[in-house]
């Protein structure tokens, strides 16, 4: 299920994309999966920190870049709910086929939304 095809079937956003900045994103994450914040908070802190250490702003684009795809497919319900039953199948999967469908299934989750706050 692409973000686009969810979207399609009636699973509209919760709220409007946000800026890819940290305010913006941290404010949309309180929103749509406030159940994330602490690792959104760690995550920002984590690529502050390898910003300084490196002298790069790489790890920076990276986390925004990352947040940005988590919070598009939380902004969908429908496309939420699929993304984690599958990330739970997975980790609860017993056989390694198993496993790679539904890890397959939330790479395609996450690349279809990583694709569409890309070209936003």
């Amino acid at each position: 299920m692409s973000v686009q095809h969810a979207e399609a079937a009636g699973d509209g956003p919760l709220i409007p994309r946000p800026e890819r900045t940290p305010a913006a994103l941290r404010a949309a994450c309180a929103v749509v999966a406030p159940q994330l914040l602490a690792a959104y908070d760690q995550a920002k802190d984590q690529a502050l920190a390898e910003a300084v250490e490196h002298g790069s702003i790489k790890p920076v684009h990276a986390y925004l870049l990352h947040w940005a795809a988590l919070i598009e497919i939380e902004r969908h319900p429908e496309t939420a709910k699929a993304f984690h039953r599958a990330e739970y199948l997975a980790h609860v999967a017993t056989e390694p086929d198993e496993a790679r469908k539904h890890l397959t299934t939330t790479s395609g989750i996450y690349r279809d939304a990583a694709k569409a706050v890309h070209d936003a």
